[in-house]
């Protein structure tokens, strides 16, 4: 039916990924390694470890620009090092004094965007680094979920958009799957479906917002993902991937495994 050719986790809410051979699927229903930090502004109400919406954070949504910036999470070290045109913005270990520095230098890098949050907010500074490095909990949705896409529908949106190609890093997927029908995702609604040895219910469709109009390379807005959603393709709200939960226990799943729809 369909087979996994790519897998990404996100280690820092709204930062750009880390593509991955294996991701193991904890039994609640999230990814290992995935959303365990979020850099928030400091009128967020929210405890450092609670849940809050995107638009309380340094996200795509808000901060285009953040997608020209290069993650590296250490969990083991809990150490942090991101960089900007290949220069270290911040190398720090993730305690008081180097959350601090963190928050800092990406604040000074947003500060610095023609398109950002922080101008003219003081309210929302200092930002803070939220999370303890291991606990997966920063989703757009509470209940956290794997999301899943098909390149066939990617296919079917570039089409759309009269584009070569549309780079799936704009949906921040956990599963890329070939061997899809355009869309064919979307219909998997209310079913169960199989990925390598883990068993999933799909929730539902993946409402997307303005973060995809954010090119992962420039950071710059660059094409109409929404409105090709909704007035060329014809969704009533704009969708892309979907959100699936595991039946039963978690477990790894893989590059190369099998996707099947279970009867």
């Amino acid at each position: 039916m369909g087979r996994v050719v790519a897998l990404y986790r996100y280690p820092v809410k709204g930062f750009t990924p880390e593509a991955c051979e294996t991701l193991t699927v904890l039994d609640e229903g999230r990814i290992a390694g995935d959303r365990v930090l979020g850099i928030r502004f400091a009128d967020t109400e929210a405890a450092d470890a609670g849940w809050s919406k995107k638009t309380g954070m340094i996200a795509l949504i808000n901060t285009p620009g953040l997608a020209r910036l290069r993650l590296g999470f250490d969990e083991k070290a809990l150490r942090l090092c991101i960089n900007l045109d290949g220069d270290v913005l911040t190398d720090e270990r993730l305690d008081y004094d180097g959350r601090k520095r963190i928050a800092a230098a990406v604040a000074d890098y947003v500060l610095s965007l023609d398109e950002n949050p922080l101008s003219g907010q003081p309210q929302r500074l200092p930002l803070r680094v939220v999370g303890d490095g291991s606990a997966p909990r920063y989703h757009d949705d509470e209940a956290g979920r794997v999301t899943l896409h098909g390149r066939g529908s990617l296919q079917a949106l570039a089409a759309a958009l009269g584009s070569a190609e549309v780079s799936e890093l704009r949906f921040r997927s956990n599963i890329a799957v070939d061997g899809l029908a355009p869309w064919e995702e979307q219909r998997w609604v209310g079913q169960r479906v199989r990925v390598g040895a883990v068993e999933f219910e799909v929730i539902k469709p993946k409402l997307r917002c303005l973060a995809t109009h954010a090119n992962p390379d420039t950071g710059k807005r660059d094409q109409p993902i929404l409105t090709t959603l909704t007035g060329v393709i014809g969704q009533e709200k704009p969708t892309f991937a979907v959100a699936m939960m595991p039946t039963g226990a978690g477990g790894k799943i893989n590059v190369g495994d099998p996707v099947t729809l279970v009867a």
